[in-house]
């Protein structure tokens, strides 16, 4: 077992703290693999009638994958094995997708990445307002996993694309209003709805009488604007859609979108179109495909160093432009890796 992550029975409540919090909470191997054996024994334990899961401190609740450890192994040379941590990952979000109790999941600060993995697919998503919420890996040559591919293009009028493809960033209300949130409360209230699941057995009951209005989301008030752009059949003609706009807000998602890794943003919009139309698993089984390839190429690496290590926020993207992306090497992505294809 490891200190990264605690595991307590609090009255009814099975509790989880992702506990690095100097790293933001983010998951490494030993985390996800105790996490996934102590739901296993919640699961057939009756005193626990739900888990709980939460951040320490007070800046994130999870910030997403220690994914330093894979930049280090890749210097080093080592290339076997280095995708069991994403098997493993995915392996937990499955099981977090299909737990048989209910899973709250308390959303208070950042929130991306694996982070989301082991929150969004929980039966309760609850957020306050110091929530935020992204998914940016095409800023760093990754692509939206950990069930980004069944969850982003089910939220409504194209808003997951734009998430994937743009790394957009939601707050409290507009994580409620595209479903990525089930609840919104007052962070003030975030110990007192702690302590009173400890107590209750009806989640539902008790999240309802804790749940405040967060207003009006701003992305869902471009809805349909988001719609008519990120709806398009591809990538170049939301892009031509976004420049055909002029206006400060698409000039500003078109200068991010090609700022991102061109490789990585033409793998998220196919797993976006092949993901909604797949079950959970096969989301998963196609993620890990996709993983295997990326851990293979070039622009992880340097999006990593560039964004982590240097931290110069220069990546240079290999191919440099999206025209330059070989329709065989973007295939590649899809096809059944060597090590074989994920199973459950």
């Amino acid at each position: 077992m490891t200190e990264d992550v605690l595991f307590e029975l609090r009255g009814h409540a099975g509790v989880i703290t992702l506990n690095r919090p100097k790293a933001l909470n983010a998951l490494n191997h030993d985390m996800v693999i105790a996490m996934a054996r102590q739901l296993s024994v919640w699961e057939i334990d009756a005193r626990v009638r739900h888990v709980v899961i939460k951040g320490a401190g007070e800046k994130a609740f999870c910030a997403g994958g220690d994914i330093r450890n894979l930049y280090d192994a890749r210097q080093e040379g080592v290339t076997e094995g280095v995708s069991d941590f994403f098997m493993d990952e995915y392996r937990l979000n499955a099981r977090i997708k299909a737990y048989p109790k209910p899973y709250v999941a308390l959303i208070d600060g950042i929130v991306m990445g694996g982070g989301v993995g082991v929150s969004v697919h929980g039966s309760h998503r609850v957020g306050t307002g110091n929530m935020m919420f992204s998914m940016p890996e095409v800023g760093i040559g990754f692509f939206p996993d950990v069930g980004g591919t069944h969850f982003l293009p089910r939220m409504p009028k194209s808003t997951g694309i734009y998430c994937a493809l743009s790394a957009g960033r939601l707050k409290q209300a507009d994580a409620l209003a595209t479903g990525v949130l089930t609840h919104a409360i007052d962070g003030e209230r975030l110990a007192e709805l702690e302590t009173a699941l400890e107590t209750e057995t009806d989640v539902d009951a008790l999240l309802d009488r804790f749940s405040i209005n967060p207003g009006t989301s701003d992305l869902l008030a471009r809805a349909d604007r988001v719609d008519r752009i990120f709806g398009a059949g591809s990538v170049a003609e939301i892009l031509a859609r976004l420049d055909g706009e002029a206006d400060d807000w698409s000039s500003k998602v078109a200068g991010i979108i090609r700022s991102k890794s061109p490789t990585s943003v033409l793998i998220a919009f196919e797993q976006m179109r092949r993901g909604a139309e797949l079950d959970f698993n096969g989301c998963m089984h196609l993620e890990f495909r996709i993983v295997n390839e990326i851990l293979r190429q070039h622009d992880f690496y340097e999006g990593v160093r560039a964004v982590i290590v240097d931290k110069d926020q220069a990546p240079k993207w290999l191919p440099s432009s999206l025209e330059e992306v070989d329709s065989a090497a973007l295939a590649a992505y899809f096809e059944e890796p060597v090590c074989g294809d994920l199973t459950f």
